[in-house]
């Protein structure tokens, strides 16, 4: 059974992997320092837990104890119980989810390994923002998309915030970050796949047409949420490619969609 321990001050360093979760630089630095990351409610932190990631320890109110009454008994890990106050003053933020987890990161597979069983994988070139990295996992995980790659200044899918809108979708779709944004996309297509550019551009195919002509192995790019895809991964592709808008987008100022609605809808084209 995990020890209930009550602590009283945010200051006490049993606390330390919980402090100040808003500050982005602190949590890159500590979390990369020591190897961890941070779920968020009851069932991200159960998914958590089914695929692997050892608990460090669990934060919570005691009146949340019931939310996790049914994996506490397996954990051998402290539990320390904290009052609302307490939980805002170390965390930066109101706890509403009811607890915290700080677990343990598993090694991150080569990007070789990942894709060895793909068929159907998305590629993500420096996106930044942690809310749509989360999102995107999650339409992969629903879309039954086999894996995704990341470059390497895209955003941490552990991070607190991309493990909580993913849903712990994170945990489920396998994922690897290439060494070099230059050259790694020859590996990808040494692998077998067909690279599909997702770009607003008119003399793009459509993404339907493209992708059901595509064959076995498909890769989907995906480019950052302000400038899109680089001219240099557009050119690396076999193909570039785009959601046809509606006939009256143009005249409502819409030439394309965030990047998080185009990964829906293309991973749906993908998987069709």
């Amino acid at each position: 059974m995990a020890e209930l321990i009550h602590v009283s001050e945010a200051s006490d360093p049993r606390l330390a992997d919980y402090v100040r979760l808003t500050d982005g630089q602190l949590r890159r630095s500590l979390e990369a320092a020591e190897g961890l990351f941070i779920a968020e409610g009851a069932k991200v932190i159960r998914r958590a837990l089914e695929t692997g990631h050892l608990p460090r320890s669990i934060l919570m109110a005691e009146r949340w104890l019931d939310s996790l009454s049914d994996v506490l008994p397996g954990l051998d890990c402290p539990v320390y119980l904290v009052s609302d106050a307490t939980a805002e003053a170390l965390t930066g933020f109101a706890v509403h989810r009811g607890a915290l987890a700080s677990l343990t990161r598993l090694p991150l597979p080569a990007l070789p390994e990942v894709l060895a069983p793909a068929r159907r994988i998305i590629i993500l070139e420096d996106l930044v923002n942690h809310t749509n990295v989360g999102a995107i996992f999650r339409c992969a995980a629903a879309l039954d998309v086999d894996a995704v790659i990341l470059a390497p200044r895209c955003a941490d899918p552990l991070y607190r915030r991309s493990v909580k809108v993913s849903m712990g979708a994170v945990f489920a779709v396998p994922y690897a970050r290439m060494g070099d944004w230059h050259k790694d996309l020859a590996l990808v297509r040494d692998a077998g796949f067909r690279l599909l550019a997702l770009t607003p551009a008119d003399d793009a195919l459509d993404l339907e047409d493209a992708a059901a002509s595509s064959g076995e192995k498909v890769g989907l790019l995906l480019g950052s949420e302000g400038d899109g895809l680089s001219s240099h991964w557009i050119s690396e592709a076999d193909a570039a490619v785009r959601i046809p808008m509606s006939p009256g987008a143009l005249s409502k100022g819409v030439d394309s969609l965030n990047v998080v609605a185009a990964a829906a809808i293309a991973c749906y084209a993908l998987t069709r």
